[in-house]
């Protein structure tokens, strides 16, 4: 069913924005794990709105319950449920939004599904749906880092207009280095621009959007299938199927096809007994599989379809109406969107590897 992800390891969220809960069910996690509810907890964190002056001022703890798949602090093998209340709902801001569809958002297209829609907040369709996404991805970026110091890192590059320089961030970045500023760019005076500009937006009542790239060190070469569940392939899915989003590269992306073959190539060489590239225009996948290199990787997102200014709309009955939105809402939705790519591309990789090891390594003939 569409709420449910992968195929080994295996989501499904559930829950609305102003339900009294959301959550997921993991199942397939290998038993014996080691897991305590802080090291979910941290990752949701932050994921939680409230956080800072630049996103939505909504005031939710997003603690985690574990209510299933664990004995004495290790996973069992059987589906792990995990809960977050919500505790700060206000669906009377939403009366307005009963009748009348929201521009750029997904009202219109739940009533053409459904013939129903949840208006609160947006329903299924919120954000907050993605807890259970973070919560998840906490869990699979653990097993990655124990099976082979699998790091992940995702910060942002853009906001509006405003880029990090070219070759700016060639080391990879640490996690303070990204959580230093509440946009979560490690690029100090780039973050700082980008912070003043999501208060100005805000100000106005508008919103903007802009780019958040992903890297991955440590991955083995191998992992991805070679025609329809390329790793490249499922990468996209898992972000296109977040929030907001509007496009995804990998590598050299778009940028590529501005070069000949002669320039775009990696060139193999051997590097400590292994086969390495020279450069690293592939974005570590070539023909659908990791070639070991670093996973590179960027995800755009449209400005917030929620702004506080009045729009021109339609409502239920077909007639032309103005709606001037209510309800907090974040003037950018990157800084708190990091943790959710980090956590995408976390079960992606997992269940890759999971069946990588299913189908290459379990039997020898």
């Amino acid at each position: 069913m569409p709420n449910s992800f992968g195929k080994l390891f295996t989501i499904s969220t559930w829950g609305e924005s102003h339900g009294p809960a959301v959550g997921v069910v993991v199942d397939g996690c290998p038993p014996g794990l080691p897991l305590t509810a802080a090291e979910i907890q941290s990752e949701l964190d932050r994921r939680r709105p409230g956080q800072s002056d630049i996103v939505t001022p909504r005031k939710e703890e997003d603690r985690v319950e574990i209510l299933s798949g664990l004995f004495e602090g290790k996973t069992t093998g059987t589906p792990i449920s995990l809960l977050v209340r919500n505790a700060d709902q206000r669906p009377g801001a939403y009366d307005d939004m009963r009748e009348k569809f929201r521009p750029s958002h997904a009202d219109y297209t739940y009533q053409a599904k459904f013939g129903v829609r949840d208006h609160r907040g947006g329903g299924r369709s919120s954000a907050r749906e993605t807890i259970g996404r973070v919560a998840a991805g906490a869990i699979a970026k653990k097993i990655l880092a124990l099976a082979g110091g699998v790091e992940t890192r995702a910060y942002v590059t853009q906001v509006h207009d405003i880029v990090v320089p070219a070759g700016a961030l060639q080391a990879f970045p640490t996690l303070a280095e990204i959580d230093a500023s509440p946009v979560r760019c490690p690029h100090p005076a780039t973050a700082a621009a980008m912070v003043e500009r999501i208060k100005a937006v805000r100000a106005e009542g508008d919103s903007v959007g802009g780019v958040i790239e992903c890297r991955v060190r440590n991955l083995p070469p191998g992992l991805g299938e070679p025609v329809f569940d390329r790793l490249e392939a499922d990468l996209g899915k898992a972000m296109l199927s977040l929030p907001a989003t509007k496009g995804f590269e990998v590598g050299s992306g778009f940028a590529g096809t501005r070069l000949r073959g002669s320039e775009h190539n990696d060139a193999f060489v051997m590097r400590g007994g292994h086969v390495h590239t020279v450069t690293n225009r592939s974005g570590g996948v070539q023909g659908g599989i990791s070639n070991g290199e670093e996973l590179v990787f960027r995800i755009a997102f449209k400005p917030t379809a929620t702004i506080l200014r009045p729009q021109q709309t339609v409502d239920i009955h077909g007639a032309q109406t103005e709606l001037a939105a209510r309800g907090r809402h974040d003037p950018c939705v990157l800084p708190r969107a990091v943790p959710i790519v980090e956590a995408m591309t976390a079960l992606v990789l997992l269940d890759h590897w999971l069946r990588q090891s299913a189908q290459n390594r379990t039997f020898k003939f």
